[in-house]
């Protein structure tokens, strides 16, 4: 078989191991196995054959494979030793003869099968070289553009796949159209059908907004500043909690900026969100009565099971909870505590009701008393 129509397939094995990684010898297995393929299709084979390509000149052989045996019982698959003998004098019984076949067009068959291997080949290792890169990616933030907008997924270009971001990883406030640049948070990357691999894409994540806050601000990144916490109603409000050990670091105006300049770069990437940036403190009563802010907060009772009493003025009582009760329900996500909000006349209400309940206890333990002193 002549050699000179494959040492450029030897040539474009070699370029593949440096560019894309793969494997001379996978590449040669994977070769000889797909003509051993094509030849049983082509020729209607029930032989057992064998393919062999020299890793380095490209030479390929075709061979029947025939057990020697005393008696043949299949043609297709035995021989006997005398027969064997004769080509191989070395052999005995129970050895394999490997006949060298040649059949006509075989040759072509195993270029065009070549052809398609090697292709087939560079795809996956392109498209296991982009799921590794995704997968590095995951956490992170990533640019693209939209492609398509349909039936509420939106599809985004990131140049060497495709991001899905279903509805839920939107943010509602925002409208997307073709060939829009959008930023977005990687959250999961994972192999379709065909092994493309597909990146989940969102703009709702809270930990988007914590990528946002390092990239914006260099204390962050630097992990001079910390982000402990994020609680987040996409396209309305987030509150992020931020911490610095260095006494000399003011983590919330390091975060906010010079007239807001920072925050502001952070809230036109989110359409306009609020964001509440507030200090994290060990102590739950400081954290949590910072996490209701913008309401001043006159007393937090923090008590068993992460639950806490908090005691806001009268008129700071629907600033605390919120619209809808928003604020109140993302201080409480920030802080991971159960929190109950009342304004100073409900709490006095409250011990007022408590007295007097207490004071009929003690009026029924007098009367009772009263009693069994009579019957005596």
């Amino acid at each position: 078989m002549k050699t000179v129509d494959y040492k450029e397939l030897i040539t474009a094995m070699e370029d593949l191991e440096k560019e894309k990684g793969l494997k001379k010898e996978y590449l040669i297995e994977s070769l000889e196995t797909a003509i051993l393929m094509a030849y049983k299709k082509n020729f209607d084979s029930r032989e057992n054959a064998k393919v062999t390509i020299n890793p380095e000149t490209g030479e390929m052989h075709l061979y029947t494979v025939k057990k020697i045996v005393e008696n043949v019982e299949n043609p297709d698959l035995e021989v006997t030793l005398e027969e064997a003998n004769k080509i191989d004098k070395k052999l005995s019984l129970g050895d394999d003869l490997f006949i060298e076949i040649v059949p006509k067009d075989f040759g072509r068959i195993a270029a065009q099968t070549g052809k398609q291997v090697m292709v087939q080949k560079i795809r996956e290792a392109e498209r296991n070289m982009t799921y590794t890169e995704y997968s590095d990616k995951k956490g992170q933030i990533v640019s693209g553009i939209v492609q398509k907008v349909e039936n509420g997924l939106v599809i985004i270009d990131l140049e060497k796949l495709e991001g899905y971001m279903p509805e839920k990883e939107q943010i509602p406030t925002e409208k997307y159209y073709v060939n829009q640049n959008l930023k977005g948070y990687v959250m999961n990357v994972e192999r379709g059908p065909k092994g493309t691999p597909q990146v989940t894409f969102s703009r709702s994540h809270p930990d988007f907004v914590k990528r946002l806050f390092e990239f914006e601000i260099p204390e962050i990144y630097e992990k001079l500043i910390e982000v402990k916490s994020v609680s987040r109603d996409p396209g309305y409000r987030s509150k992020v909690a931020v911490y610095s050990s260095n006494p000399n670091i003011d983590p919330v105006g390091s975060c906010v900026g010079q007239k807001g300049v920072r925050i502001q770069n952070i809230i036109n990437e989110l359409n306009g969100e609020k964001i509440d940036v507030i200090e994290w403190n060990e102590d739950p009563s400081i954290y949590i009565a910072s996490a209701l802010l913008p309401a001043r907060v006159l007393a937090v009772d923090v008590k068993e099971d992460k639950f806490a009493q908090v005691i806001v003025p009268d008129d700071q009582l629907s600033l605390a909870i919120g619209k809808s009760g928003q604020n109140a329900r993302l201080a409480a996500k920030l802080t991971n505590w159960k929190i109950d909000i009342k304004s100073e006349t409900q709490f006095r209400e409250l011990l007022e009701a408590k007295k007097d309940e207490l004071s009929e206890v003690s009026e029924e333990d007098v009367e009772g008393s009263n009693a069994d002193d009579s019957e005596e």
